[in-house]
């Protein structure tokens, strides 16, 4: 489908970015080695590095924090101690390489990642020079109880380049009771854990590719899912569409009226980044299947933490919506740049069937 095609590429333009910050801040970071030493870790404990200098701050927003080696028993209180110090704040990126160890740790770690809407990736440590040898571009690994503490991510990148994540694959029935739990805590279909391998002969460990973590729901890469709303308001049809990703939430909502649908776009991403996009923005839109719809000069505002744009929706034109693969809400600056969002809707299409069948006929009583 190209509509899926197009956000597939975009993530794996994410993905490239991820990448390119990563090295580029492991560069700098090296010039500060005195600074970044890893924590004191055992031979045969999580080792846990907190990047949290101006330049990864500057660029990632949040710190980056890596752990590596096997997962210990001790490593989640150690964890919670940076976690109460200030030193792993909320929404933190957290980097897994290890071979596993403690299942019971990994979703204790899982649980702290999830309760301070941290995202998980796989990646190699940045050590300082005076560790020895400084592992750059380096191959990750997570499997078993770190594959676990993966799942715990709000927000989880899949696999991508040579990096290799690992999950036990025994059936949901003779699976541990307190993994299953945890599983269903973290909102992942045992059925997501169980497989074979392209032989056919049972295989204790399954290693997914990017796009099987994405189909299972293993990985999330940045997006949670969409979430589509149709009821009566006040008697009349109301339609609202809402996800929310790692740079926001998003919304897109459509209320039934005489001359058509009122359409309202909220893309919350802060009140200072909403004012100041707002203050660039000489041109918006709403966009449907990637095409430019009821554009205006200017046609932005800034609402408490949001960029909202407002049309009305004209009621003959409305099936492109029912029949919609992607909608979206973009301002453009001076440059020709863009800030907005846009989330695919097939998922849906029977939430926006009604919400339109509902809408023409309210207007045909009307008349």
């Amino acid at each position: 489908m190209p509509y899926r095609n197009t956000f597939r590429r975009a993530l794996c333009r994410n993905l490239v970015s991820l990448t390119l910050l990563a090295a580029f801040v492991g560069t700098a970071q090296q010039a500060h080695a005195q600074k970044k030493a890893p924590t004191g870790a055992a031979p045969n404990q999580l080792a846990m590095q907190v990047n949290d200098d101006r330049m990864t701050l500057s660029m990632a927003r949040v710190p980056q924090i890596y752990l590596y080696g096997p997962i210990d028993s001790d490593a989640p209180r150690r964890f919670e101690l940076l976690v109460k110090s200030g030193k792993i704040p909320t929404g933190s990126d957290i980097y897994l390489n290890s071979p596993g160890g403690s299942v019971d740790a990994g979703m204790a770690l899982g649980r702290m990642f999830r309760q301070g809407s941290m995202t998980t990736h796989l990646g190699t440590p940045r050590l300082p020079k005076r560790a020895g040898t400084v592992v750059v571009n380096k191959s990750a690994l997570c499997e078993s109880a770190c594959a676990y503490a993966y799942l715990g991510g709000l927000y989880r990148w899949a696999a991508s380049g040579s990096d290799r994540i690992g999950f036990p694959t025994y059936p949901a029935q003779h699976a541990p009771e307190q993994v299953n739990a945890y599983l269903k805590e973290m909102g992942i279909a045992d059925a997501g854990l169980t497989a074979t391998t392209a032989t056919g002969t049972d295989d204790p460990i399954l290693w997914p590719t990017a796009d099987q973590m994405i189909a299972k729901g293993l990985a999330n890469n940045g997006r949670l899912d969409l979430v589509a709303t149709y009821k009566y308001m006040q008697g009349t049809p109301y339609l609202e569409l809402k996800q929310d990703d790692r740079n926001g939430e998003h919304k897109i909502t459509l209320l039934c009226k005489p001359g058509g649908a009122e359409l309202t776009t909220y893309d919350t991403i802060g009140t200072v980044r909403a004012r100041q996009t707002v203050a660039r923005a000489v041109h918006s839109y709403f966009e449907i299947n990637q095409q430019e719809t009821l554009p205006q000069q200017a046609g932005a505002t800034a609402v408490d933490q949001s960029v909202m744009i407002q049309r009305i929706y004209p009621l003959d034109q409305l099936q492109h919506v029912a029949s919609a693969q992607a909608m979206g809400a973009w301002v453009r600056d001076r440059t020709g740049l863009r800030y907005g969002f846009a989330f695919e809707v097939v998922g849906v299409r029977k939430v926006l069937n009604d919400f339109y069948n509902a809408c023409s006929y309210a207007t045909q009583q009307r008349s």
